[in-house]
């Protein structure tokens, strides 16, 4: 069978437009849900893996734009389980408030595919916008740097109410001047049990399954616990280490997990990845600050500051560590990005506590770099 792409022909006449915070509107047909999403747009240059970076909790508050031309050529894959989490989903559900493509792929082609992305996302109530010069979107959003936007899919034979939605365009709420944090989190602590004698409480900030199934492969039980748990509160799991995770919007927003990692960095091995390595930088005395565009690819490098040494990685994440601001900290820069110099990796100067802002486990992408969770395996057998 030949996968089938969306023309105006073969796919419902819905009507979708997209407006950009500067008046910018592109138009389109619309997929998935009939609904009306605001949130930042931004653009990821990805070619495969769509259903992990849509469930990818750091989404959250985004519509994302995927420069790839062709979405959802092999479907959407049943929820097979791996270690007690569904393999080929990050979180329970789409993070997105929507998304962006160029072509839509309405019969894909791939063994494991259940039903397609536009049944998908009306399943899960999340709009979508096919047919969109994604190109000249990512050439404004890298120039001008990300913008807020509205997305909206009409219903079939509604027409778009273009002046009303230009007037809401200069009133959309910006999601990362609230604690996203909060939204992804987990509410209850939640244990995931291995054959082990190691034990690490992990502070959801917007956890991927992957990132659970990794330590979990190394023999390491998980307590998952709030982004707003105390550091008393985690000691007393008695854990042989603390890890960070991934997560959404501004980590200055995470005032408790701020607070909690200040006191464990002198008691307890730590490991952070991306909001992560942002929070371990905030509680120790650093600071962060919002990128143009962000890093939102499977093709990023990383260079060890160590021995020049250059890792391909996986990346999402829209803020970093400000470098000058670690001079007067007891952490380092480890690892940069040597396409602009911003810092991917950080380390404790005397303390096994680090932390990185690219995703080791992948998910998709490259794992040359998932050797990180055995160093961190490592730290918690020191006495």
């Amino acid at each position: 069978m030949t996968p089938q792409h969306s023309t105006s022909n073969n796919i419902k006449s819905k009507k979708a437009v997209l407006l950009l915070e500067d008046g910018t509107l592109f138009t389109g047909k619309g997929f998935g849900a009939t609904a009306k999403v605001s949130g930042e747009v931004v653009f990821s240059t990805q070619m495969v893996g769509y259903p992990e970076a849509l469930t990818d909790p750091s989404y959250k508050g985004q519509i994302l734009t995927f420069t790839y031309p062709m979405i959802g050529n092999y479907g959407v894959p049943n929820k097979q389980m791996d270690l007690g989490l569904p393999l080929y989903f990050e979180s329970d559900r789409i993070q997105t408030q929507g998304i962006i493509i160029h072509e839509l792929c309405l019969e894909p082609f791939h063994w494991a595919s259940t039903r397609t992305l536009d049944k998908w996302l009306t399943d899960e109530g999340v709009p979508g916008i096919c047919g969109v010069d994604t190109r000249r979107l990512t050439k404004k959003l890298r120039t001008h740097g990300v913008m807020l936007g509205i997305l909206q899919v009409f219903e079939e034979g509604e027409e778009p109410d273009l002046d009303t939605l230009k007037k809401n365009s200069k009133n959309i709420a910006d999601p990362n001047l609230t604690n996203l944090v909060e939204e992804v989190s987990v509410k209850n602590p939640i244990t995931y049990t291995v054959e082990g004698k190691k034990t690490v409480v992990l502070i959801d900030c917007g956890v991927k399954h992957s990132i659970i199934r990794s330590l979990l492969k190394r023999g390491i039980s998980v307590v998952r616990v709030p982004f707003d748990t105390s550091a008393k509160q985690i000691l007393s799991y008695h854990p042989d280490g603390v890890f960070i995770s991934n997560g959404p919007g501004d980590p200055k927003k995470c005032v408790k997990t701020i607070d909690a990692i200040r006191e464990l960095s002198e008691k307890i091995p730590i490991m952070g990845i991306c909001l992560g390595a942002q929070i371990l930088a905030l509680a120790l005395g650093g600071d962060t600050y919002k990128l143009k565009f962000g890093h939102r690819a499977q093709n990023q490098p990383v260079c060890d500051l160590d021995n020049s040494r250059c890792y391909i990685t996986t990346q999402n994440h829209g803020y970093a560590i400000n470098i000058d601001s670690l001079k007067k900290t007891l952490l380092e820069p480890w690892f940069v990005n040597p396409n602009d110099k911003t810092i991917e990796g950080i380390r404790h100067k005397t303390k096994p506590v680090f932390a990185l802002q690219w995703h080791p486990e992948a998910s998709p992408g490259p794992n040359d770099t998932e050797l990180w969770f055995d160093k961190f395996a490592k730290t918690l057998e020191a006495p």
